[in-house]
């Protein structure tokens, strides 16, 4: 993408109502208004659902119009990529999905405790090599920061092309005791895949499903 149509997007995302880009100061120092406080900013009593690293939004806005009487929030770093979903929302009225660019370390900062009901992490980088175990987003350090905000009964969501992203978390939820509640290495090959996993598709993972490469499925509680 060029520069200037990276800039032409960014300004953009500025004048949308659905993207929200605190600063990390705003953030740390805990000035951000709306910690504690979205279903005030939605305006209703619905669920919160996170997508972690949403891209460009294809995956929460697709959640979003399957399950509206849900609140959907897709967190990227990546202003210029999920400007895609937030235009998308915004040309359909969809208004129950927004994006937040910031970093996922700071999730905590930008959710108070128990406030969100399930996390979604799509096609996340699975960062293969052992030193770049600290970045991979089912880590330990990561799932900790997940708790932190979830429900008690929240729920976790992984969706990966990843062989070895998925063998990982299932290896590292059962060495710790969490409770893995479904697992699917193949969710479009076999049958009993829920309907959210295979109902939709981002555009990489479509292509994905055309090289016949395997989707793999996770859904489990944090102990």
């Amino acid at each position: 993408m060029g520069s200037k149509n990276k800039l032409k997007r960014f300004k953009e995302n500025d004048t949308f109502s659905n993207v929200i880009q605190p600063t990390r100061e705003e953030l740390v120092n805990g000035n951000f208004k709306h910690k504690g406080q979205w279903l005030s900013f939605f305006k209703n009593d619905n669920p919160i659902v996170l997508e972690l690293g949403c891209g460009k939004g294809e995956y929460s806005v697709g959640l979003a119009k399957r399950y509206p009487e849900k609140n959907f929030i897709g967190i990227d770093i990546k202003g210029a990529r999920f400007w895609r979903g937030a235009k998308t929302a915004v040309e359909e009225h969809i208004s129950n999905v927004t994006f937040i660019r910031t970093q996922i370390e700071l999730l905590e900062y930008v959710f108070a405790e128990n406030e969100v009901d399930e996390i979604w992490i799509t096609f996340p980088d699975p960062q293969i090599k052992y030193r770049r175990t600290k970045h991979r987003m089912t880590n330990t350090s990561f799932l900790q920061r997940y708790k932190k905000v979830l429900k008690p009964d929240g729920v976790m969501n992984l969706k990966t092309d990843s062989e070895f992203m998925h063998g990982y978390t299932l290896g590292l939820l059962h060495g710790e005791g969490h409770e893995v509640l479904y697992a699917n290495h193949d969710v479009y090959r076999q049958e009993g895949s829920p309907e959210e996993v295979t109902a939709i598709q981002t555009f990489y993972e479509s292509q994905y499903l055309e090289h016949d490469k395997a989707i793999t499925y996770i859904r489990f509680k944090i102990k």
